[in-house]
């Protein structure tokens, strides 16, 4: 544990004339003030020294990680393994190449949300609440409740899975995973959980070594991790549905919320802003090792026997694995599934906890123990208790649960991305820290290939014999409405004479903090933008009722 309390400076010591006075901040709950105190550090809050010397920022680095490794690593879960094992399994290594262009994707997300985690203090559900009325922050909440309490089942379906494989009993480990997430995280000390999380984060490096038992050829992989490819003698519906569900799984909604309160609750300041970037980028480098490592031995330990393009689940990828590759790989993927599993379930709990504190006004941190937050604690032991009893329930239908939360995701994904986007170009909210240019087109055109690969999804969900012709429709139809209304908002902008805005003025950006909410001014929604929402509105509500109604479909056997 490392211990940074010195407060030398640049400009020399520092003196009451030379410190500005303290600015009111939008913290909303006090245990969000204070150290930081991470699972392999600490940096005192009036620790205000630079740092110099590769171990100062080593020793910074190692207080700061946790919200970036934890999220990324929380989201290769029990629906990831599924996810990309089918891949390999089915296709080979040909869609290797979809992970490196979802780097990008993962980081500008994440870097978003972390950006308005540190400036704001204020949780992903609360700010959409406060700017964009009491609908569409009463809808982030609602729909983030549902799907995480539908991925919480997923993650538990993984743990008995796992526990099938390992040879133990289902119910009792079912239920004694369930006792170890609450408890980890129910201990009023952050520095706990967050030690027991990068724990966990370590144990997801247990495929590396299935990776080389397997042994899959380096050239291949190589060569479709960069060259775009689709599989050979496969149906383009089939392919693009995994695609989809690869990035529903690599690109999730509850990580936004996550994240972005994790950052709070740790009280990272935007003072340790690149540090904490760092962190992001070691959880994105884990969570690409990770997958790509799956696609890669399932490729190779499948290929030429008859399991190969016929994937069930990831029990029987654990079973496949010991019976070409040895019992020691089999052992430990189905060791690295129960350990993501309860990672996962343990990230997706907390997110639903942290924003429904957040909109709901209860004190919700992990520096408080059970009697300091009892709604968060409610509903985060809820949450994991009710899906661990779900899974064990004999006749729970438990693929077409697993069915519906990548549909719901899918399907919701855009709405998250939308309001990530418009949150962060509020000058009110973030000051010098707004995106820029670049990261605004980057970003808006991340979102429509997002909106599209939502509308494929949920038509391939209401028309499961959707043909790869209808597909290329749906990409063009929405390719065509993309430029129309790049067209409309550019002769708009001319017609009123508005500006595309200049450079942003980035002075002073470390020690600004968003004023508390009361003080920001009332946002000013353009009739465009208004629109848009509407139509986001009118899109969601109908794509999640065909939805259901498609699941109870299936349920009922029709």
């Amino acid at each position: 544990m490392t211990d940074l309390t010195t407060t030398d400076s640049t400009t020399g010591p520092i003196t009451a004339a030379t410190v500005p006075a303290p600015r009111t901040t939008a913290v909303l709950d006090d245990a969000h003030v204070g150290d930081i105190r991470g699972a392999l550090g600490t940096i005192k809050l009036d620790d205000t020294a630079p740092r110099r010397g590769l171990s100062a920022k080593l020793k910074t680095l190692l207080a700061i990680v946790g919200p970036g490794l934890i999220v990324m690593v929380g989201d290769n879960d029990a629906g990831a393994f599924g996810t990309y094992t089918q891949a390999g399994q089915n296709y080979g290594t040909s869609l290797l190449w979809t992970l490196v262009l979802l780097i990008p994707v993962l980081y500008v997300n994440q870097e978003m949300v972390l950006r308005l985690g540190a400036v704001t203090g204020v949780g992903h559900a609360r700010l959409i609440l406060e700017r964009f009325g009491r609908f569409w922050g009463a809808f982030s909440v609602i729909d983030l409740f549902l799907l995480n309490a539908l991925t919480l089942v997923t993650e538990f379906i993984g743990i008995t899975l796992a526990v099938g494989y390992l040879g133990l009993p289902k119910v009792p480990s079912v239920l004694l995973a369930a006792v170890i997430v609450v408890a980890a995280a129910s201990t009023g000390s952050f520095r706990r959980f967050e030690r027991t999380a990068i724990l966990l984060c370590a144990g997801s490096l247990l495929l590396v070594p299935v990776y080389f038992i397997v042994h899959p050829a380096t050239g291949r992989m190589a060569h479709d991790l960069v060259v775009p490819n689709m599989p050979q003698h496969a149906r383009l519906s089939d392919v693009m549905l995994l695609i989809i569900a690869i990035v529903g799984t690599t690109v999730a909604p509850w990580q936004l919320f996550f994240q972005q309160s994790y950052v709070i609750d740790k009280r990272i300041t935007p003072r340790f802003m690149r540090y904490e970037k760092a962190d992001l980028w070691l959880g994105i480098g884990i969570v690409i090792i990770g997958a790509a490592a799956m696609m890669g031995f399932c490729a190779a330990a499948f290929a030429g026997h008859a399991e190969f393009g016929d994937f069930t689940d990831a029990g029987d990828v654990a079973a496949g694995l010991e019976r070409y590759a040895g019992k020691t790989a089999g052992v430990l993927f189905a060791v690295a599934l129960l350990d993501a599993s309860i990672i996962g379930a343990s990230a997706v709990s907390l997110s639903t906890a942290y924003a429904i504190g957040d909109v709901m006004g209860l004190k919700h941190s992990l520096h408080r123990g059970v009697k300091g937050a009892k709604g968060f604690y409610a509903v985060f032991a809820g949450l994991i208790l009710t899906a661990a009893v779900i899974v064990v329930i004999p006749g729970s239908p438990l693929g077409l649960l697993t069915e519906g939360v990548q549909t719901l995701a899918g399907v919701l994904l855009p709405s998250a991305s939308v309001f990530l986007l418009l949150l962060c170009n509020d000058k009110a909210v973030l000051g010098p820290w707004v995106n820029g240019r670049a990261m605004n087109v980057f970003t808006s055109l991340v979102v429509a290939v997002l909106v599209t690969l939502s509308i494929i999804l949920t038509a391939a969900v209401l028309f499961p014999d959707i043909t790869s012709g209808a597909i290329l429709d749906i990409m063009g139809v929405c390719g065509v409405a993309g430029i129309l209304a790049l067209g409309y908002a550019e002769t708009r902008r001319r017609r009123k004479g508005w500006a595309l805005g200049g450079p942003v003025d980035r002075t002073g950006k470390e020690n600004w903090r968003m004023p508390p909410l009361h003080e920001l001014p009332r946002p000013l929604i353009s009739t465009g933008r208004k629109v848009g929402l509407t139509a986001l509105r009118v899109y969601l509500l109908a794509a999640m009722a065909l939805v259901v109604v498609r699941v109870v479909q299936l349920a009922l056997g029709h």
